[in-house]
């Protein structure tokens, strides 16, 4: 019951990870004097963990424009706009242990207006990065007692998207809260709920994986029992099997509606929102003209 992940036996991180894994958790631990559980679930794919950990020690620990409690700061906005509890508690602690002022994380409200700023920008790479645009960036840019360097700008955005992508990560390997973080660093994503209240920490902590992986399995049963329908039924198209399995997965608690606030969404995230209603829509829905878009060769 007890290890890193929701998903993955303890025993498999460990036995599958060899020597290589090893080695590198050992690095992990002589640099930062812990490893974390990201980093163990990580440590399966060895080479891809010297490559991340490398990326993450020169994004927070080398020199750069930058100070380190406003990247750990930087951290937490990112991490608070996919609703990822774990990455939120885990940089709340990394913020303070470099000198950050405990005031700042009462939430967004009490940060220095300069990091205030990002907040436009952060939403929108989080869940709509086709509407940024070249005025977002001089905004932030312009000359005035908050405005920001193009350097220091350049390592925020990149800080910003690498949590965005972490985020991902965290909840689709099931990492689990630190034993020292607080129960209510859960890392269950975003679901709706039923009841209006908000779900206790505890509950969420104990209950969050365990739960997910029971709507799977009802997820799974739907569709075992369509595809027996369908063999049952003569004339069925491929085309109605299709809505109604679009159908059964939209009632599924598996996706959660972008419209319906999230009740559980818990106060240490909450704090550092602003705006928490924005969130993914598609820009290709038919019908409707698509917004312009980045490209990229």
């Amino acid at each position: 019951a007890k290890g890193p992940s929701t998903f993955i036996p303890l025993g498999e991180i460990v036995q599958e990870g060899g020597e290589s894994s090893l080695r590198q958790l050992l690095e992990a631990f002589v640099s930062a004097g812990r490893v974390d559980h990201v980093a163990m679930v990580m440590g399966l794919h060895p080479q891809y963990l010297s490559s991340f950990w490398k990326t993450q020690y020169l994004l927070l620990r080398m020199d750069g424009p930058l100070p380190y409690h406003k990247r750990h700061y930087i951290a937490i906005m990112a991490a608070a706009r996919h609703r990822c509890s774990y990455l939120v508690g885990l940089h709340m602690g990394e913020f303070l242990q470099v000198g950050g002022n405990p005031a700042w994380l009462q939430g967004l409200h009490c940060a220095p207006q300069k990091l205030r700023n990002l907040n436009e920008i952060n939403k929108l790479l989080a869940h709509r990065p086709w509407l940024v645009t070249k005025e977002h960036i001089e905004a932030l840019l312009k000359p005035g007692e908050d405005s920001w360097s193009l350097a220091e700008l350049v390592q925020a955005l990149v800080l910003l998207t690498h949590y965005h992508s972490l985020a991902s990560f965290v909840f689709g390997c099931g990492i689990k809260p630190e034993e020292d973080q607080d129960g209510g660093n859960s890392c269950s994503p975003p679901s709706c709920h039923s009841d209006s209240s908000p779900a206790s920490d505890d509950s969420m902590e104990g209950s969050g994986g365990k739960d997910a992986m029971q709507e799977v399995e009802v997820l799974m049963e739907r569709m075992k029992l369509l595809q027996e329908n369908q063999l049952e039924e003569e004339g069925v198209t491929q085309e109605e099997m299709a809505t109604r399995f679009e159908l059964e997965k939209t009632e599924s608690l598996l996706v959660p509606s972008s419209d319906i606030p999230d009740p559980s969404l818990q106060s240490n995230i909450r704090c550092f929102l602003e705006d928490p209603e924005f969130g993914y829509k598609d820009f290709t829905r038919r019908g409707e003209q698509a917004p312009p878009t980045f490209r990229a060769q």
